[in-house]
């Protein structure tokens, strides 16, 4: 049985589980080896327990800068020098092994899978993951650079590809900028040829990037309408010159030929804003509340969480039924400014999902509806111990 892209039917799908999370010398913890099972995972205990870093250290197996963004010499255990080497390592269903870190002396991350060097992007042929954190209830309030980034994950889920596009495309954009400015500096005048190689390159990868996201804009669209239970339905659309052109009908060699010509004629203009003013770079994630026909910006503290989880719970179907792989969800205070009646949908819809999904908060007895349908651990002072709802 196949489904429509809305993953309520169909054929099916793998869940990738952690069975077991290892760190070493990461944020507050020296080690930790941690056995779960493919249930949920609720990890409660007081503030600044540690918490938040597993989900920061599971967030490191897939492409990307985690969950906060960190730069890699920031994340070494409190108390040693910066820069210091850390590690992550999961062991997943059916054994396959992943470890990422930093090591010492090197500036780059460092990835294995089942002990073979690999490169980053080579994370989402096994695994993805998405993930709700606190700052991200200001995420229709805020700038669109994080929900550029909350679709990106998405994108990432259906499309493994998207994050090396998405990744030419900003180095052949900050190359061109760097040209730019030092022309503007004084350092003489930008080789055209070599800014037009540039350009090229911009075009053709971001003409790919937003393709991907407007693809994948219309899949969650279609599944963000249906609504979840008592979880608000919600409207959801890219914006943004070149997903314009692209929706407008044009083919994507036409529509690169257009990015390319934009940006020669606006080399002046980006060289005074020191960057380019055009591209995918710019685009903007617009989620409204369907029943209230209102930016979701505009609704209440708790709306705009009930719709960003109702956001993500499409989007684990959407991806299950498109790739036949469920996502891994790491939900970091998430019950917060959820009712009673929503709370209990959720954990409902996770289960039935399927899905591994790791959540955190302070008070266990906000995740009772669970029962033994999920494995409780107790964090307190960066340790880890088993833990239940009763």
């Amino acid at each position: 049985m196949t489904t429509s892209g809305d993953g309520r039917v169909g054929e099916p799908v793998a869940r990738p589980a952690v069975r077991r999370l290892s760190l070493s010398d990461f944020r507050c913890y020296e080690h930790l080896r941690l056995e779960t099972d493919a249930r949920p995972v609720v990890l409660f205990g007081p503030n600044g327990a540690g918490k938040t870093n597993l989900l920061e250290a599971l967030s490191f197996l897939v492409p990307g800068r985690g969950l906060r963004r960190a730069s890699l010499g920031d994340i070494a255990r409190h108390g040693l020098e910066a820069g210091a080497p850390w590690a992550v390592a999961a062991v997943l269903d059916g054994g396959t092994e992943i470890g990422t870190g930093r090591e010492a002396g090197c500036e780059r991350r460092s990835v294995r899978l089942d002990g073979q060097p690999a490169k980053p992007g080579d994370l989402g042929e096994r695994i993805s993951a998405l993930w709700l954190t606190p700052a991200m209830d200001r995420l229709f309030t805020e700038g669109a650079g994080g929900r550029r980034r909350f679709l990106d994950r998405m994108v990432f889920g259906v499309e493994p590809g998207h994050a090396a596009q998405a990744s030419a495309y900003e180095h052949a954009m900050r190359e061109r900028t760097r040209l730019l400015k030092g022309a503007r500096d004084g350092a003489g005048r930008a080789d055209p040829s070599w800014l037009a190689a540039l350009e090229d390159g911009m075009a053709r990868h971001g003409v790919r990037v937003a393709g991907a996201r407007l693809n994948a804009v219309t899949r969650l669209d279609a599944a963000c309408r249906l609504g979840i239970g008592p979880f608000p339905a919600a409207r959801l659309a890219v914006v943004g010159e070149v997903e314009g052109w692209l929706a407008d009908g044009a083919e994507p060699s036409e529509v690169e030929d257009r990015l390319r010509g934009a940006l020669r004629s606006a080399r002046p203009r980006d060289e005074a804003a020191g960057g380019a003013t055009l591209g995918p770079h710019r685009s903007d994630l617009v989620v409204r509340h369907a029943a209230k026909d209102l930016a979701v910006g505009q609704c209440s503290t708790g709306e705009q969480k009930a719709v960003l989880v109702a956001m993500v719970l499409a989007q684990a179907r959407v991806q299950a039924a498109l790739t036949g792989r469920a996502p891994l969800l790491l939900l970091d205070e998430v019950v917060a400014h959820l009712d009673q009646i929503r709370r209990a949908a959720l954990f409902d819809e996770l289960c039935a999902l399927g899905v591994q999904s790791w959540m955190t908060g302070t008070d266990e007895l906000l995740f009772g509806g669970f029962g033994d349908r999920a494995q409780f651990f107790r964090v307190v002072n960066a340790s880890v111990h088993p833990g239940n709802s009763d």
